[in-house]
């Protein structure tokens, strides 16, 4: 599977970018961020891996041929990139938030014109993509829940986009919107809480992400399974798990493997 990631420098996006080299299915074979280096790898702390780090998406699409695209930038870079991605016949793996609605009905649009898949995702982690199915399971006996998400205190958007679709599935048991309180503060990751309120009693579903490499996991499996989607998009990550097992295979298997 031959992918290029866009953000390949930034806090997640190294983390990223180290999980994609460390694969021997995958071959990176291009990376953009802010800035420019002669080696992509050596810029993470993978060592080298041969693959230079540009600036621009398109000079890279234009000498490079890839199957997947991997964006952790910014909303209004990322927009443009899927535009690119799109064009080219490169399936977007997204985990930038904040994209408005009209970019990704224009992203569904494309995808079903080019029978190209995507997976839009605010959140990677396989235990935040648990969180959502054990609170939407928890919400059809207490229906009266709010969300608390924290992060660290550079991230640009408030809510998060995981607390944004949790609340959107969350509603679709309850009816009605839940309560978000967004909390920023250094020393923090991403973490999420569902409070579940019944007569003499509450619930609480968290989930921490003690580390961005929480991520890597969910990256790799969409990055191996998001062209099987074949014209549509996806915004949760358990989309891309049932896949395997639709094709009679476990699920997550080969796509989540464990190391060592």
């Amino acid at each position: 599977m031959r992918v290029i990631v866009c953000g390949a420098t930034g806090q997640t996006g190294s983390a990223i970018t180290r999980g994609l080299l460390a694969e021997p299915d995958v071959q990176l074979v291009g990376a953009v961020a802010s800035h420019g280096a002669p080696d992509v790898g050596v810029e993470v702390g993978a060592g080298p891996a041969g693959v230079p780090l540009d600036t621009d998406l398109a000079a890279v699409l234009a000498r490079t041929e890839a199957d997947v695209l991997v964006d952790f930038t910014v909303a209004p870079v990322a927009e443009r990139h899927l535009r690119l991605a799109v064009e080219h016949g490169v399936a977007p793996v997204v985990g930038t938030t904040g994209l408005s609605a009209e970019v990704l009905s224009a992203l569904e649009e494309a995808c079903r014109q080019r029978e190209l898949g995507a997976a839009v995702i605010a959140n990677f982690s396989l235990g935040a993509m648990l969180l959502a199915q054990l609170a939407a399971l928890a919400a059809e006996l207490l229906p009266d829940l709010e969300i608390i998400e924290l992060h660290h205190d550079r991230k640009r958007d408030r809510p998060s986009g995981t607390a944004l679709r949790l609340r959107q599935r969350l509603k679709a048991v309850t009816g009605r919107p839940a309560p978000v309180h967004s909390v920023r503060l250094p020393g923090l990751v991403a973490h999420h809480r569902v409070i579940l309120g019944g007569r003499g009693e509450v619930l609480t579903i968290a989930h921490d992400s003690l580390s961005r490499d929480s991520f890597v996991p969910g990256v790799l499996l969409a990055v191996r399974h998001v062209r099987e989607l074949a014209g549509r998009v996806v915004y949760d990550l358990e989309e891309l798990v049932a896949l395997p097992a639709r094709r009679g295979g476990e699920p997550g298997r080969g796509a989540v493997r464990r190391r060592g």
